[in-house]
């Protein structure tokens, strides 16, 4: 890597298939021409020669596909591809184009507000003074009257919107005269000496108007990302032609990027003979009984790791509107786990409209909030992507999905780590999907190297074991009632200066205690607190608790 790859990857803290693909355009940049109208299959060339599966390009322009799997980052990796691009080759214009409203939404976030924890340019020297100006489909007639020609602009749009805004022949609202340029914004942009496209989820865009919008755009070069570098063709699954890098869904979960995958049935089910109806009920109450449990050892986890809680929620996939509603009143009945789920079910999908749809999507943003009450969401066809939360924790698919692709998407909902990295404790790292009716053909997919399922991770419920409610017991530690103790020692001390000091060591005392178990990733025995690296540590670890009491003080 050259410098400014290294301190991209350093500034974004990017994990090792970020940093392999950022890799990788650095090395193309360097021979690609990076110019309008090229010879294509001159730089066809020089690609396919480095990187071999790319045969095509598959537009009227250089266009390469990064394939990483869902929850490894990729609007991160789109960060660091325009970081790079600017930094390195000086380049100022990037059009960033969304599938749908809901990633749309995402990335305008994620590009445009600085302070959002998913911020895409934290910690780059030069955006801190001077963030990139976001333009975007809702605002770029009023931004054509602002400075144009700031240093970077990003623009995002929805690729949906555009196509919507062209049927019947219809000339999209972008591509209308705009009278402070004196043309429209799309040639605005499309006459560019610079402009780079960014396609997030590119599968959407192989349809013919799709993809006649991105060819008249005429980029100085296009970057695909998606976790399914593939489209369905009635039943044939046809693979893109222009990969250059890819990174499995497979690969992350041995990798430990993401949540273990296990899939669930009952103990010698047979599905065969039972009503569609008495199944889904089946596959429900299964499901709950798990979502359950896992509760439970969240909430375990939390209070012996002094860890932030995580309220886990339950995805349920429905076949269409009416089987959505007839769910949703099931599980609001007294029938189902004596209706202590009626106000913690929600149902979304395209129908929608209104205050509704807007109440809905509230509570979707916030699903990862333990206040929100909601456990349950019944979804068709609305959640395949471009929805990004870390606690999802149980799939009840009610419905056959259509494709590998919907498939894998349906379950990458559930794969991002609420801790951000695996914890070691088992249900803390797993993604349950309950599959009575299609067990064999998972058992059957499990014996496959690349199956996203290990067979270690097939499990069979017994009714009987999950039948009884779970309750979470915690006693305090042993440490922690000593010092409540000692505390109330302290508070009877007459002399106010040693009640002062002996109130300081009980704190630090507190803090050291509190921060054991954070060691515990390099201390794996009591023998390993002596070692100088688990020293070094724990003095880390004391300074930034400390400093972090301090700003909190002062503020």
């Amino acid at each position: 890597m050259n410098a400014n790859a290294n301190y991209i990857r350093s500034r974004l803290s990017l994990r090792e298939p970020q940093a392999e693909s950022l890799e990788i355009l650095q090395d193309l940049c360097e021979e690609l021409a990076l110019v309008k109208n090229p010879d294509l299959k001159e730089e066809l060339g020089k690609v396919h020669g480095r990187y071999p599966t790319c045969v095509d390009f598959e537009r009227d322009f250089v266009s390469l596909c990064f394939a990483l799997a869902t929850g490894v980052g990729k609007t991160r990796l789109m960060g660091a591809f325009i970081s790079y691009l600017y930094l390195e080759k000086g380049i100022k214009n990037f059009f960033v184009m969304a599938p749908n409203l809901t990633v749309y939404d995402k990335l305008i976030t994620d590009f445009s507000q600085p302070t959002h924890p998913k911020y895409v340019f934290k910690g780059i020297g030069d955006f801190t003074t001077q963030p990139p100006r976001v333009v975007t489909g809702d605002n770029y007639e009023s931004a054509a009257y602002s400075e144009l020609y700031s240093e970077v602009t990003i623009n995002v749009f929805n690729i949906s919107k555009l196509n919507a805004e062209s049927r019947g022949g219809k000339e999209p609202r972008m591509k209308r005269l705009q009278e402070c340029l004196g043309d429209s914004y799309f040639n605005h942009l499309a006459g560019l000496d610079d402009l780079v496209l960014l396609m997030d989820e590119s599968h959407h865009y192989r349809a013919d108007r799709g993809m006649a919008v991105i060819n008249e755009l005429n980029p100085v070069l296009g970057l695909e990302l998606t976790a399914t570098p593939q489209i369905e063709r009635g039943q044939r699954t046809i693979k893109f032609k222009n990969v250059v890098y890819e990174y499995s869904l497979a690969k992350a979960i041995r990798d430990g990027f993401v949540k273990e995958p296990a899939v669930a049935t009952r103990k010698d089910f047979d599905p065969s003979g039972i009503a569609a109806e008495e199944l889904d009920r089946i596959k429900l109450e299964d499901g709950i009984r798990i979502h359950e449990d896992t509760r439970n050892k969240l909430e375990i986890y939390a209070r012996d790791n002094r860890a932030d809680l995580v309220k886990p929620f339950v995805l349920v996939v429905a076949r269409d509107t009416d089987h959505a509603s007839q769910l949703r009143e099931l599980i609001q009945s007294e029938a189902f786990f004596e209706g202590r789920y009626a106000d913690k079910v929600m149902e979304i999908h395209s129908n929608q409209r209104g205050s509704e749809k807007e109440e809905n999507i509230e509570q979707l943003l916030s699903l990862e909030d333990p206040q929100n009450r909601i456990e349950i969401v019944i979804h068709v066809n609305m959640l395949k992507e471009g929805w990004d939360v870390n606690n999802l924790y149980t799939i009840i698919p009610l419905r056959t999905a259509a494709s590998m692709t919907l498939r894998e998407q349906t379950i990458g909902r559930g794969l991002r780590l609420p801790y951000g990295e695996r914890t070691g404790s088992g249900p803390i790292d797993k993604l349950t999907v309950i599959a009575h009716d299609r067990f064999q053909e998972i058992i059957d997919a499990a014996n496959d190297p690349d199956s996203i399922v290990r067979r270690e991770n097939i499990i069979e419920i017994d009714p009987e074991e999950l039948e009884n409610g779970k309750e979470v017991v915690t006693s305090v530690p042993v440490w922690e009632k000593a010092q409540q103790e000692r505390r109330l020692e302290i508070e009877q001390i007459e002399s106010e200066q040693e009640r002062q000091d002996e109130t300081r060591k009980l704190e630090v005392e507190s803090k050291l205690l509190e921060l054991v178990p954070s060691l515990n990733t390099i201390a794996k025995s009591v023998q390993d607190l002596t070692a100088p690296e688990v020293k070094a540590e724990a003095i880390t670890k004391v300074r930034q608790a400390y400093a972090g009491d301090l700003c909190r003080r002062s503020g």
